[in-house]
């Protein structure tokens, strides 16, 4: 109990003094992040009355913090397979698919976008490539997954530069860390995204991305109003605007 207890003061110290009077907390996989912060939970604030705060990072570290007891009302996360543990061990309702985001090789040059995704990881100018933990971010999962079916995992990584999550991989590539990473497509709707230039990723499976609300929700009545509106027309139309499905 002691070792909870300061678990959750420790918590509590890292969040800021707003999120902890929000009517809603949510751990959020970081990919979702502009669509987030842009587009959602100013419609859904709008629409309720009520408040939203999101922690963002990768699904595997948001559930790490779930399990050790953090206050969260929902994980949002980037694929299924945490939602659904949360749910067969009894810590969380069932889950729910809230999007399906694709992979994408950006870059800042947009002379890389002129061949396939695999030319450009062979082009000399390519020293660095941003890709997500692969154990922990689904997107970095997914990418690894497109270079080992292409033949090209080995290859390249010794230049692989891991950023703890998949905003952070994009980070590392749109400041020049990096030369081209792999990213959730949303990236490339943003303002930072739109400065450079990105190939889809076919190889990379698709990353389907469920939600659930915690059973140890300390507003779940808000989290499942927010769970409602996630599949509402008007998210609907937000995520076609930033790539997701």
């Amino acid at each position: 109990m002691e070792r909870i207890a300061a678990f959750l003061l420790a918590f509590a110290l890292v969040l800021p003094a707003p999120a902890l009077s929000a009517d809603l907390l949510v751990a959020q996989a970081a990919n979702y992040t502009a669509i987030m912060q842009n587009e959602i939970i100013p419609a859904f604030e709008k629409a309720t009355g009520l408040t939203v705060q999101a922690t963002y990072a990768s699904t595997g570290k948001l559930y790490g913090q779930i399990v050790n007891g953090a206050p969260f009302d929902m994980l949002l996360a980037a694929d299924e397979i945490r939602p659904e543990k949360l749910h067969a061990d009894g810590l969380a309702q069932e889950p729910f698919v809230y999007a399906t985001g694709q992979v994408v090789l950006w870059s800042r040059s947009k002379a890389l976008c002129d061949g396939g995704w695999k030319s450009a990881l062979t082009n000399p100018a390519v020293k660095k490539i941003a890709i997500a933990n692969t154990e922990t971010a689904p997107y970095g999962a997914s990418a690894m997954q497109a270079l080992q079916a292409a033949g090209l995992w080995d290859a390249v990584q010794p230049r692989l530069v891991f950023g703890q999550s998949i905003s952070h991989a994009f980070q590392f590539a749109s400041t020049g860390a990096a030369d081209a990473g792999f990213v959730a497509f949303s990236s490339v709707f943003t303002d930072e995204g739109a400065k450079g230039c990105y190939q889809v990723v076919d190889e990379a499976p698709p990353v389907v991305q469920a939600g659930c609300i915690l059973k140890s929700a300390p507003n779940p009545e808000a989290a499942a109003r927010f769970a409602e509106f996630l599949l509402s027309p008007e998210v609907q139309a937000f995520k076609k605007q930033y790539g997701y499905n």
